[in-house]
């Protein structure tokens, strides 16, 4: 009995010292990397439209403009104050503000007919459709970073693939090159030149690779992602719909062009302005109504030959202005304000027009660069392979055949460079006639 339990005793010591150790190596490895987010164009700008603190500031101005909107006017909304205007009096008893002194009052007002306060009023409410066109291009701008940046770092990617392989056909070409010289059969210029070369492709990847992490952070902020996530990108055309007439971009930019948009919205504030401004000649009405408590304290029977301990006074309050100065200087800097505002949006259409043009003759160079580093491509993969027929027929050396490949490899470059710079310019068109969210719904 007695060798059982001791038995039992070693097997419990020794399942807790293997949990013990378990439990030391456990902490003692590293935390498991982060896995990886594989995205797409489209995955991505839905992210960064959920998760950018750009729009999420930009929010939070439309719904601060909509709230200063709102006070001027709640002034047409019924408002219902309550107080007490008790206090000492001698002689004839009244307040500061020339009402009665009260124990418990009770104030009622509501603007009925105020021009110039309606059109603050309506200004204002104007704002608020400006400042949500502002947090429409905020979104905007999203969009064009996001896609930008995602299209950008497929390309580096991609590059940088290429730079490596041809890393490794310099480093060829240089071993060659160096047994040659040894032979005699070339020169230490060579040597040289192949070295220049190799540091070139180096210090190229050395670039690239520093653009790669700049680009990955960006994306990682934008889109609301950890630190550190490691991203995997495919090289992507933007959608089908992004390709439009030029002739149907500008009609589409003087309807959905945002600054356009604001430059309207803004003229519109004014003119609700101007026209409240001129109706202050006009009279104001406001509907009001009180109900005091009063007090025997404050001697109104020693002025009125009744005491009512309980008033109430409902009625309207009609103002007539007989001569104002402040309406005619009011109206005065309204219509300079207009005026202002109608020919930025003049300009603002000029601009608009004209930049639709420019940018889409800037689609067209593009395209034609694209075609000509296509071509060129085409002319070295061609080129690269013939070499390589060549030199396994023993009709060419293998250092003309790494230099083949080095040049298909910066033809390649420059054909993505060219891919890139028409999807930046496709976006920039885009965005100017307003129909970069279209194409990304």
């Amino acid at each position: 009995m007695a060798r059982n339990t001791w038995g039992k005793r070693l097997v419990g010591s020794a399942a807790l010292a293997v949990l013990l150790c378990a439990t030391l190596q456990a902490q003692s490895l590293p935390p498991a990397a982060p896995a990886t987010v594989t995205l797409t164009l489209k995955r991505a700008i839905e992210l960064a439209l959920r998760n950018s603190r750009d729009i999420q500031v930009a929010r939070i101005q439309a719904s601060l403009a909509e709230r200063a909107a709102y006070v001027t006017k709640a002034e047409f909304l019924p408002n219902l104050y309550a107080g007490s205007g008790v206090g000492y009096t001698k002689g004839i008893p009244e307040t500061p503000g020339g009402r009665a002194p009260s124990l418990f009052n009770v104030t009622y007002t509501e603007q009925v007919f105020n021009r110039p306060l309606w059109g603050q009023s309506r200004e204002l409410q104007e704002q608020v459709s400006a400042q949500k066109l502002v947090l429409e291009d905020v979104r905007n701008s999203v969009i064009q970073r996001t896609a930008t940046a995602y299209l950008e770092l497929g390309k580096v990617r991609h590059s940088l693939e290429l730079l490596r392989s041809e890393q490794a056909s310099s480093e060829k070409i240089l071993q060659i090159t160096r047994e040659r010289q040894g032979e005699g059969f070339e020169l230490p210029l060579e040597v040289t030149r192949a070295q220049l070369t190799r540091a070139r492709i180096v210090q190229r990847i050395l670039q690239l690779e520093g653009r790669e992490d700049e680009l990955e952070v960006f994306l990682r902020n934008q889109l609301g992602l950890a630190a550190e996530q490691p991203l995997e990108v495919t090289p992507e055309e933007l959608p089908g719909a992004a390709e439009q007439a030029g002739a149907d971009l500008v009609a589409l930019a003087l309807h959905d062009n945002v600054a356009l948009q604001i430059a309207e919205s803004d003229t519109r504030a004014r003119e609700f302005r101007l026209r409240g401004e001129k109706g202050g000649y006009l009279p104001t009405l406001q509907a009001v109504a009180v109900y005091s408590l009063l007090a025997k304290f404050n001697n109104y029977e020693q002025f009125f030959t009744r005491f009512e301990r309980h008033n109430v006074n409902v009625g309207m309050q009609l103002q007539i202005p007989l001569f104002s100065a402040r309406v005619k200087a009011a109206v005065g800097v309204a219509q300079i304000n207009l005026d202002a505002a109608k020919a930025n949006l003049a300009n603002k259409k000029t601009e608009v027009s004209a930049e639709v043009r420019q940018k889409t003759r800037r689609i067209r160079e593009s395209d034609a660069a694209r075609e000509v580093a296509r071509l060129e491509l085409q002319v070295a993969q061609q080129n690269a392979a013939l070499l390589q027929a060549q030199f396994t027929e023993g009709k060419a050396n293998l250092r003309d055949v790494e230099n083949a490949r080095l040049d298909e490899n910066e033809k390649w470059m420059a054909f993505l460079d060219a891919t890139f710079q028409r999807q930046q310019a496709q976006l920039d068109l885009l965005r100017t006639a307003g129909q970069l969210d279209k194409v990304f719904q």
